[in-house]
């Protein structure tokens, strides 16, 4: 076999080694990122199944909506401890859902309702917190998240008539 054909065939041979290889990271990175949105699903999951959570969203739904930061601290010191759990942990979704490391749309199906009813809740208590703390941007995730969630759920149908039909 002649020089020129066995370079021939090697360069052939390294050509579909680099493609293979190509491949073979392209599915890996694929696979990756589907493990670290499996994972942060877990995490945001988690932080919906603790006692502090659920306590904070049974004193915080009795609020009516836009309640002052006055009305709420008349309530006691666990019902503004709650409003900044709620707060703080809308925050951390918010920021996840921007840098796409949670998936929009698994913040909209886990939380969108609680985030947007939340935000009725607690906007007013927000605004009068960025000044009494000379801190305009406390608390801007949970606010940017649930504007985003407000101006998709115009247009979504809830997930028990969207899926009435589905079956296992």
């Amino acid at each position: 076999m002649p020089l020129a054909d066995i370079a021939n065939i090697a360069e052939i041979f390294a050509a579909s080694t680099i493609i293979v290889g190509l491949l073979f990271g392209w599915f890996q990175f694929r696979e990756f990122k589907k493990r670290r949105e499996n994972a942060v699903a877990v995490e945001l999951m988690r932080s919906f199944y603790n006692a502090d959570f659920a306590e904070a969203v049974s004193l915080i739904r009795l609020l009516p909506d836009g309640v002052s930061s006055e009305e709420l601290r008349a309530r006691g010191p666990e019902c503004e401890k709650s409003a900044i759990l709620l707060t703080t942990t809308f925050e951390t979704m918010g920021l996840l859902a921007f840098r796409h490391i949670a998936p929009f749309k698994l913040v909209q199906e886990l939380a969108g309702g609680l985030v947007v009813v939340t935000w009725r809740k607690l906007s007013v208590w927000l605004e009068s917190i960025r000044e009494e703390q000379s801190q305009p941007s406390w608390g801007e995730w949970f606010q940017w998240l649930s504007e985003r969630l407000i101006a998709v759920k115009a247009d979504s149908e809830p997930a028990h008539l969207k899926f009435k039909k589905w079956r296992p």
